[in-house]
């Protein structure tokens, strides 16, 4: 130290460089903190769904999803001779983290030719990545434009069909028709081939559903693997059934003993005797249908009955297929439902009868019906019994016409011993009453079963009309 330093002070700028130190530290690692995570390279993700080398008229459905910044844009477009079309093409203001674009190919290719194509679809994310463009995902692929939708050769159909009943049509597909059946209203019924004489014609029985209205008609579909579709309008006369109307007083003692107990959440029985109905005859029906459509849609692609079906022995209909009940609870009407079935009669405990061969699809309990068995019987077409006190078969067991599955009884919401039998095709309830007489099944299924049902038969059909049969105006 120079003799001039003595008695100064000491210089102090050791703490502020170490506070503008720690300073810089942190202001780096805060930056860091929020900025490093937009430099993510996680790219976003594209599927495309049908995932199909054929477009057709089908709708196209994009999907794209991100997991870091969110997206920023995407683009889709088709190529074809030479020219670009775009399908889609959209900015985001805000981070998207998902998106579903459905793209309708029919206004999209108005003017495209058929033949090769090259469809492109690409994403970005907002990243800071790549020099601040962010993540890129492009999916490409070769495909070929197919607007010619299938063609459909009607063979046999129903002239006269009930309302709430079974119809039959019996028909031929193009060879690139990958998905056929009848369509009504919101319901969809199948074809199955291979069931006649001629191996390329396709059965499909179908219902009107009795909650379907009756200015509905069925459409015979055919779609290819590019989802073009052809529909044919299937013109029948509806015939009128009348459903019955009843009013069902509920009591007390009925919720306390019968409904309450179906109710696996003990807390929802301590509510009011109305909200507990309520709950059972609405939610729990509502599950226990789901059940059925569930197992009534596992069926066998053959045709597993034969002959008619029959009606439990010696039994009493005690109520009929779609009746409208309403629920009335202290003079106030509280519900509404349906009546799926017909309920049959005998004496207690009494053997339950198989109505025709099928195989077991359920067995168990299904909570307003009781302890159940679900036979199917092929092609889509099911029978239910219900409400019984004991069952003597198991899934995947192969059952006779008229072997014993179980024993009628009351569990459920039966209120006397007896059995609910139900008729359903393709998890619909049916008329019950047509499965049971031989005639309707000669006049309409067994014909177009055999594959005996020729263009002049058709016309035959068409213009003989049933007896004791009336067109329908339908009332409820």
């Amino acid at each position: 130290m120079s003799p001039i330093e003595i008695g100064r002070p000491p210089r102090r700028i050791g703490w502020a460089r170490n506070f503008l130190l720690i300073v810089l530290v942190i202001s780096v690692v805060a930056g860091g903190y929020f900025v490093i995570p937009r430099f993510e390279w996680r790219s976003p993700q594209i599927k495309i769904t049908p995932d199909s080398e054929t477009l057709g008229l089908g709708a196209l459905e994009i999907e794209i999803t991100d997991r870091g910044t969110g997206l920023r844009s995407m683009t889709a477009s088709l190529s074809a001779g030479g020219t670009e079309h775009s399908l889609a093409a959209e900015q985001y203001v805000e981070p998207m983290m998902d998106t579903k674009i459905t793209v309708a190919l029919s206004s999209k290719l108005t003017g495209l030719k058929e033949g090769p194509a090259v469809l492109r679809v690409s994403a970005r994310d907002r990243s800071l990545w790549s020099f601040f463009r962010g993540n890129e995902t492009v999916l490409q692929k070769n495909v070929t434009i197919d607007i010619t939708p299938p063609t459909i050769e009607l063979i046999a159909d129903d002239p006269y069909i009930n309302f709430g009943g079974t119809g039959l049509v019996a028909y031929k597909p193009s060879a690139d028709t990958v998905s056929s059946g009848v369509r009504i209203d919101k319901h969809f019924f199948p074809g199955y081939k291979g069931q006649t004489k001629d191996p390329n014609a396709y059965l499909a029985f179908f219902a009107h559903p009795y909650d379907t209205p009756a200015t509905e008609r069925a459409t015979l579909v055919a779609t290819d693997k590019a989802g073009n579709t052809r529909q044919v309008a299937l013109s029948y006369t509806l015939m009128n059934v009348r459903y019955r109307k009843s009013t069902i007083p509920i009591s007390d003692e009925f919720i306390q003993n019968k409904v309450a107990p179906l109710l696996n959440d003990v807390g929802a029985r301590q509510g009011s005797a109305k909200n507990v109905f309520v709950k059972v005859n609405r939610d729990l029906r509502r599950e226990n249908e789901e059940r059925i459509k569930e197992a009534t849609q596992r069926t066998s692609g053959s045709m597993l009955w034969s002959g008619p079906f029959t009606q439990l022995s010696n039994s009493k209909v005690e109520a009929n297929f779609a009746d409208a009940r309403t629920y009335v609870y202290n003079g106030e009407t509280i519900d509404h439902a349906y009546h799926l079935g017909f309920d049959l009669s005998v004496t207690k405990r009494y053997p339950v009868e198989a109505a025709n061969n099928g195989v077991v699809t359920f067995v168990g309990d299904l909570g307003i019906y009781g302890n159940t068995v679900i036979l199917d019987h092929g092609l889509g077409l099911a029978t239910l019994y219900s409400h019984l006190s004991s069952t003597d078969v198991k899934e995947g067991d192969s059952i006779k016409k008229q072997q014993t599955i179980g024993r009628t009884g009351e569990t459920g919401l039966a209120a006397g011993d007896h059995l609910h039998y139900g008729v359903y095709l393709h998890g619909i309830a049916v008329l019950p009453l047509e499965w049971w007489d031989e005639k309707w099944l000669r006049d309409n299924i067994y014909p177009k079963l055999e594959g005996s049902v020729a263009d002049g038969a058709v016309e035959e059909i068409a213009h003989t009309k049933p007896t004791a049969k009336k067109a329908v105006r339908r009332k409820r």
